[in-house]
């Protein structure tokens, strides 16, 4: 970097610490936060009331004039994109009469050009999700009626969009049609996030259809992205995905960018395959290096590291919570403290700021209801308890309730220094920004929802969609079948073909948890670990018990079967050993990029177990280790 630009670089970040105002804690009542909990409960059906009184089947709302539109397909967005909150607010009535009528009246056959990355984040996801809680007793929302329709429509759906994939650096094409694949005038050209974010929704899917094309196909654009970053390993923001030449050269974590990394961490999180955390180590270590400049990111050459855009973007507001996941939590907090400081200024997040002249970016005026900032606060609270939080989202709840309610729903504010409304509401509002809110508040209460009090770990999608750490998502690369892991001898069937990650995973067994030991209170909530288990059979087994798929035990009844002969019994071995990722953020004050270790524990074996009904697969609470900072954390 050029001497201009270092200088260039210190002038903003002496000037940043007089923006950054201390964040003064006024503190909320546990009374206070299931009022504001209530609130965005009552936020939620304002939208989702105007949505399906005066929009639906139609996309999106428009909810100044209480009209629709068709943005992305012309296949109900909004309701599709609602159905995990409207089950994560306990809501079994609306849950199951949208997923009906989805199942009944939603086709994908149609003529219709559709964004890989938006149908797979908003539809494929919401899909999944739903179809997860709707089909599963333990999620207090099971539909007795329900005949995996969702799963069913979500296959069709992904198979539609394999055409995609068909290039030459497997690398997909930005968009896609639904009936006649990919256009013959389709540009060539996508984002690094459009093609790096589709590896949870394919990945799940190919989980629960025992098919590991679409599990392949994502991981293998992944692949190809990273296989072209930059000697210091920096990826661009657009790539020619016929010839592999970035388009666009400029590296940063916001636009175009962001959830690349967001789904490497959380592959690695929800499947367990340390493919995505060795690139996610890499590419997270180059943007600390390279992109940080202490509290805010900048945009630089992906080749060079020279100075680009000292610019804000809302979009990088996902960064905070996407480093609580990883440990680096002292970075989060100051960053955080920095993007919401330019909320507090304007009322909202401009979907640009300029560093330089601390403005908003002339044609970046707009807030499009976007969740980011919200969810990093969500992850930071829920991460260090620290009250500050809680006021930073009851100051975005009353920004977005003075300012962008409106008749029939919440509008697109265009303008973030004079407020002004615009007839749009993207259906992630529904699907991110209220979620994140009313789960933020509900911790303060006193959490009681299924995330925090359910039988799974959870992972979210760049779209928020609740995605479960069940044995038959997670625990799949263990075994040569995806379907093969808890499989009887006598129903063995060995003809069948073995996915790429099981083959890459070696048959490793690790039980991974990422957390803060400086955050007693995070420990017990916000947990990611997987229960492995490497059966010593190989194969395809036709199906799977719900505890089976779900990991809960039973207890035998009186009424259970017989018992199997000895030599039909297969015995399950169960092997646990944690890892720690460990993220150091060191550099701050060097030249040196953050260390990343993993640390296995080999003390936790235990002793071959027999059931002779179902192997007890527990999903325990990790203990997340933080060694960051020994002085004091889609779309």
């Amino acid at each position: 970097m050029g001497a201009a630009n270092k200088t260039l670089l210190l002038i903003l970040l002496l000037f940043s610490d007089n923006f950054i105002f201390e964040i003064l804690s006024e503190g909320v009542t546990k009374e206070e936060g299931k009022q504001l909990r209530d609130e965005v409960r009552e936020m939620f059906y304002h939208a989702f009331d105007g949505y399906m009184n005066h929009a639906f089947p139609r996309d999106e709302l428009k909810p100044l004039s209480c009209g629709g539109e068709d943005t992305l397909g012309g296949y109900a967005l909004t309701l599709i994109d609602s159905l995990d909150t409207l089950a994560l607010l306990g809501d079994r009535e609306r849950f199951s009469t949208s997923v009906e009528w989805i199942g009944k009246n939603l086709r994908f056959d149609i003529n219709k050009t559709v964004s890989v990355f938006e149908t797979t984040i908003r539809i494929l996801g919401g899909l999944l999700s739903a179809h997860l809680m709707a089909s599963d007793y333990n999620t207090g929302m099971r539909i007795p009626s329900y005949d995996d329709e969702l799963l069913h429509l979500a296959e069709d759906l992904a198979r539609r969009m394999l055409p995609a994939f068909d290039t030459p650096t497997g690398i997909p094409f930005g968009s896609v049609n639904l009936m006649h694949g990919v256009d013959e005038n389709e540009s060539k050209i996508t984002s690094t996030a459009g093609g790096g974010t589709l590896t949870l929704e394919f990945g799940v899917l190919s989980r629960l259809t025992n098919d590991p094309i679409f599990e392949q196909v994502t991981k293998n654009a992944v692949r190809g992205l990273w296989a072209r970053r930059s000697r210091i390993n920096l990826v661009g923001a657009h790539i020619d995905v016929f010839s592999g030449e970035w388009t666009q050269k400029d590296a940063g974590i916001g636009t175009s960018i962001d959830s690349f990394y967001e789904y490497l961490l959380k592959a690695y999180i929800l499947f367990g395959d340390e493919e995505y955390l060795f690139i996610f180590q890499e590419a997270y270590r180059a943007a600390m290096l390279y992109l940080y400049n202490d509290p805010w990111y900048v945009e630089v050459n992906m080749n060079s590291a020279a100075l680009v855009w000292p610019l804000f973007n809302s979009l990088q507001a996902f960064w905070p919570g996407l480093q609580v996941l990883a440990g680096d939590i002292e970075p989060a907090i100051r960053t955080h403290a920095a993007f919401f400081s330019v909320w507090k200024r304007y009322g909202f997040t401009p979907e640009g700021f300029n560093l330089a002249t601390f403005n908003v970016q002339q044609g970046q005026k707009s807030y499009p209801l976007r969740p980011e900032l919200i969810e990093s606060t969500y992850w930071l609270y829920k991460a260090t308890r620290n009250p500050r939080f809680l006021d930073a989202g009851r100051d975005m709840l009353a920004s977005l309730q003075y300012a962008a309610r409106c008749t029939c729903g919440y509008c697109h504010i265009s303008d973030v220094e004079f407020h002004q409304q615009e007839d749009h509401m993207e259906s992630f509002f529904l699907a991110e920004t209220v979620k994140y809110l009313w789960l933020l508040f509900d911790l303060a209460a006193g959490p009681d929802n299924l995330v925090e009090n359910g039988p799974y770990k959870y992972i979210f999608s760049t779209e928020g969609h609740l995605l479960p750490a069940t044995p038959q998502v997670s625990l799949a690369s263990e075994n040569c079948s995806y379907l093969g892991a808890y499989c009887r001898s006598s129903n063995l069937r060995q003809e069948t073909y073995s996915s790429d990650t099981a083959k890459e995973s070696g048959g490793t067994n690790i039980s991974d948890s990422l957390t803060n030991a400086d955050a007693p209170n995070f420990l017990s909530r916000s947990t990611f670990q997987k229960s492995r288990s490497s059966a010593l059979i190989k194969g395809y087994c036709p199906g799977l018990t719900h505890g089976q798929r779900y990991g809960i035990s039973y207890i035998d009844s009186d009424d259970s079967p017989e018992e199997e002969s000895s030599s039909t019994k297969q015995a399950a071995v169960v092997q646990n050993s944690s890892t720690a990722l460990v993220v150091s953020n060191e550099s701050n004050q060097s030249s040196d990029s953050p260390s990343f270790d993993v640390d296995e524990d080999h003390d936790s074996h235990q002793e071959p177990k027999e059931d002779h009904r179902v192997p007890q697969l527990d999903i325990e609470t990790p203990q997340i280790v933080n060694e960051t900072h020994k002085q004091g954390a889609g779309d």
